[in-house]
């Protein structure tokens, strides 16, 4: 071999390493999301109910990820620990396309409480949060915090009793959040 092939050689190795490194770190990166669920009670007095929520554990959180067109791209969830607590973690890239942490949205899905079932939009959970700023940006870190989402019994549920508008009975115009 002469020392020009040789040198082809090498520089395709190079390039190809440098692509693979690239690949490497678009799979590798990440953003995070957490928060807290916890249980409002209304039949307290007014400083427990504010002051006094419970955490629930094991409530489920769900990550939706919108692309630009509003097709879900990506669905990611996590369960709430001891202390309410959830941390779910999505990949930047999906397919070959970045997502976009401003098209994403978390909201409450489940409760296992049997008392403490009733999801409110106290927080947003119930409706769904978008994520707007990172809390923590360091290094390879990006941290969105939200919450505390809030769970409360059925007692402290007030129904809708409004009459539907013709608004609500066209599927087209519902939002999903």
């Amino acid at each position: 071999m002469g020392a020009d092939t040789l040198f082809k050689i090498a520089a395709s190795l190079l390039v190809l390493s440098s692509v693979c490194v690239a690949a490497g770190d678009a799979k590798d990166a990440v953003f995070e999301v957490g928060g807290r669920v916890l249980c409002q009670d209304c039949a307290e007095g007014w400083n427990q109910w504010v002051n006094g929520a419970n955490p629930i554990k094991g409530c489920k959180v769900s990550v939706t990820c919108l692309d630009d067109r509003n097709r879900v791209v990506h669905y990611a969830s996590d369960l709430t620990d001891d202390a309410g607590n959830f941390e779910v973690t999505c990949n930047k890239y999906v397919n070959g396309k970045e997502l976009k942490p401003q098209n994403c949205f978390v909201r409450l899905v489940s409760s296992p409480d049997p008392i403490c079932n009733i999801a409110t939009n106290f927080g947003g959970g119930k409706s769904g949060v978008k994520l707007l700023r990172p809390a923590i940006v360091y290094r390879d870190i990006v941290k969105y915090m939200l919450g505390p989402f809030y769970y409360t019994t059925p007692m402290c549920d007030e129904p809708d009793t409004s009459a539907p508008d013709e608004d609500d009975l066209g599927d087209a115009k519902q939002s999903n959040y």
